[in-house]
Formats: structure tokens, C-alpha cells, sequence
């Protein structure tokens, strides 16, 4: 059973109904117990301890993964491989930036204009679970889909530091060199051969994590650099390794199969203190926002990714164009990070609910996801032995088509 409520999101998905249930059934309830605090004006309550606490460690299994993946063996090694997804990247902001200009621009109505950052990010909890279930775990589209999704929050967070301000707490980027020491005394115990992953949490991802979190951004992403530097062994020993009696003796592995299990229905939580929207009347930046992430993301990527193939940059082995449709249609899942530009992009109640209202929307591309995946096999791995940048090109110059 336990087994089954991680394969299906069981945890999550409850937490999300059980918020949105909550919130409209008992709003003032909700909002007390997310935000009630022991001190007065202190950050310790429940809506801070999940996001800028526990989902470092979400975000710190995710950075596990990529780094497996560029191991070799896995579908984004050689790193060159890596250079697709990053430009998918890119297409999943610029694409639902431009989709959310012009549907300001074809309605007329400039009030929703500041909204443009909100689907900008994914969320990337549920939009890797969703992924895991139309690929199967061990699908190169997931690990695809994870490094698209990691840097995508990254970009979105850099988005919110420039665009969205907090006049009361302006961003202090001297903090960052924190961070960048955090980094170095992880080489530094990787090099002497430090072997605890909890020495790896506990000092270098703790001075990363108080760098971002006193140079006011999301602190989140604290242990992303700290788990790349992690020791870890060969791809195939990897935390989704289908022999699940293998033993995983390096720091990275036994740091994921360690917090694997708590992570996943502790996405409870974080759907519990994200998704309490009230259902309030739906806007133009409702559509707005919804269309940007369902149009946008998947039009984005898949176009930006395209390009990158033309231009010589292979998708990652296995994939092909059904499965880059599928995994660019994924990243639509904008849902609680949405939520969250959503508090900062407007001041006015009225249309800050009504876009909220389109990240909520964003949800519904799951169950859209999982057909159009069945209906495109898009599970089934590309075997072909030859991509674009792994063969010499035609006579005539002209790349060779993807797969």
C-alpha cells in the first residue's frame, strides 16, 4: 500500500483536495493554522517550514537525479546532452511570457499586465510525479523533464528577485557568497572523504541555506549545489534502480533512499499549505494564466527543443518527438509555484484570486497528461542508435531529422 500511494501521488493529491476543501469550507481556519507562528511576526509556521525547509530536501533528491542522469550511462550524459533540456528551459518561460502578452493584448486589459511571471515556473513536485506515471521511472524523459523543471524554478525565482521586489526585504546578493563557500566546504569533505550525508545537510547545506535565506530568496534550492557535489557511484546503482535489493553504499544514494519515503508523503504537507485557493470568481487573468502555462509551456519547449536538434543539440537518448510533446505538456503543471507569484505579481485582491484560480486550473492537465501519453505510447523508449549530433551531417549541409 505504502508502495502504491508513492507510485500514484496518493500523498500529494490528497493534501492538494484536502487544502482546497479546507480553504473554502473554513478559510479563516486554514489561514490560521498555516500561518500561526509560537513569536510574534516570527517565519516559524507551518507554511514556512514546508516550503523553505522540507522542499530543500525535495529539491535535493531531484539534484540527486540529474546528477545520475549525467553519469554515464544515463540519458543526459555526455553533459553536451544536457544542452536540449536547457534550452526547453528557456522556451518554457519565454513561451508562456509571449502567450501572456497576447492575450492581454487581444482583450485589452492592461490591469492583468504584471501577471506575466506567474506560469513562468513548474511545479516541479507534482510535474515530476505526473511524469513518472505517463514514462514509468526509469523513462529519459523524466530526467528530462527534472533538469527542464529544476533550472525552470531557478529562473522563476530570479524573476520574482528582479520583477517582483519586496520593498521590505530588497534582495542582498552579497549573501550569495555563502552559497559559493557552502560549495567549497563540500569539495572540500568530498576531497578529505567524508562519507555522512548527514554532515553534507547539516554544515555545507547549512551555510547554503541561510545564504539564500539572508539574501532574501527562496532557500529552497539550498541543497542543490551541495547534493552535485555529494560522492556518488555509477549510474546504474541510481535511488530508481529497478533491483530494489541492490546495495547503495555511496553518500548520494544512501542520501535518497534515506529520504525518499519521507519526502513523498511529506508532499502532503506541501500540498496542504499551497493549495488552499478559494474558489472565487474567474477573471481574465484567470485565462490568462492558464492558457499561458497549457500553450505557452508546451509550445515553448517543444519548438525551443526542436531548434536546439536542428542546430545539432540531441534530445536525450530514448526520447523522441511524441515523448517532448508529452514531457513539454507536463511542465504546464504550474499549480503551487504559480500560487506563489501569484501573492507577489498582484496587490489587488480581485485579480490575485482570479489568477490563482488559473493556477488551480493548471491541475487539470494531469489527467490530460496521463491519455495523451497512453494515446501516443509515449512510455515506449526511441531505440535508435543515431542522433544529430552523433553522425556526421548529409552532403548537403542540412541536419539530420530527430527521431
Amino acid at each position: 500500500m505504502i508502495r502504491k500511494a508513492q507510485e500514484y501521488s496518493i500523498p500529494l493529491l490528497a493534501g492538494v483536495v484536502g487544502a482546497v476543501l479546507w480553504a473554502n469550507v473554513s478559510p479563516g481556519s486554514y489561514e490560521a493554522v498555516m500561518h500561526a507562528s509560537p513569536w510574534a511576526g516570527s517565519h516559524l509556521n507551518l507554511h514556512f517550514l514546508v516550503n523553505d525547509i522540507f522542499m530543500a530536501l525535495f529539491f535535493g533528491i531531484a539534484a540527486g537525479e540529474i546528477v545520475e542522469a549525467v553519469l554515464p550511462g544515463g540519458p543526459l550524459n555526455p553533459p553536451r546532452k544536457a544542452i536540449n533540456p536547457l534550452l526547453g528551459t528557456l522556451g518554457g518561460v519565454v513561451g508562456p511570457i509571449g502567450v501572456y502578452f497576447a492575450w492581454t493584448f487581444l482583450t485589452g486589459d492592461a490591469s492583468i499586465a504584471n501577471g506575466w511571471g506567474i506560469p513562468t515556473a513548474t511545479d516541479i513536485a507534482l510535474a515530476w510525479l505526473v511524469a513518472r506515471l505517463a514514462f514509468g521511472a526509469s523513462h529519459p524523459a523524466v530526467s528530462f523533464l527534472l533538469l527542464l523543471a529544476v533550472a525552470d524554478d531557478a529562473l522563476g525565482l530570479g524573476i520574482i528577485a528582479i520583477f517582483y521586489p519586496d520593498p521590505m526585504h530588497p534582495v542582498q546578493p552579497m549573501f550569495l557568497l555563502l552559497v559559493g563557500a557552502a560549495m567549497g566546504v563540500a569539495w572540500f569533505m568530498r576531497a578529505r572523504g567524508v562519507r555522512n550525508y548527514w554532515l553534507y545537510l547539516l554544515v555545507p547545506g547549512g551555510i547554503s541555506w541561510a545564504g539564500l535565506f539572508l539574501a532574501h530568496l527562496h532557500p529552497a534550492l539550498a541543497l542543490v549545489p551541495v547534493v552535485a557535489l555529494m560522492p556518488h557511484a555509477s549510474h546504474d546503482e541510481g535511488v530508481f534502480a529497478e533491483d530494489s535489493s541492490s546495495k547503495h553504499t555511496d553518500v548520494l544514494n544512501r542520501f535518497q533512499h534515506a529520504f525518499r519515503l519521507p519526502v513523498d508523503f511529506g508532499l502532503f504537507f506541501f500540498g496542504l499549505a499551497n493549495a488552499g485557493v478559494g474558489l472565487s470568481s474567474v477573471g481574465n487573468a484567470t485565462w490568462a494564466v492558464l492558457l499561458a502555462l497549457v500553450v505557452g509551456k508546451a509550445v515553448g519547449i517543444y519548438a525551443f527543443c526542436m531548434v536546439g536538434v536542428r542546430f545539432g543539440f540531441a534530445l536525450p537518448s530514448g526520447m523522441n518527438r511524441r515523448s517532448l510533446f508529452v514531457a513539454g505538456l507536463t511542465a504546464a503543471l504550474g499549480l503551487t509555484v504559480a500560487l506563489f507569484v501569484a501573492n507577489v505579481a498582484f496587490t489587488d485582491a480581485v485579480l490575485q484570486g482570479a489568477a490563482k484560480m488559473g493556477a488551480l486550473f493548471s491541475a487539470g492537465v494531469a489527467p490530460v497528461v496521463l491519455v495523451i501519453a497512453k494515446l501516443l505510447k509515449a512510455h515506449e523508449i526511441d531505440e535508435s542508435a543515431e542522433r544529430p549530433s552523433e553522425q556526421t551531417p548529409p552532403a548537403n549541409g542540412s541536419p539530420a531529422r530527430a527521431a
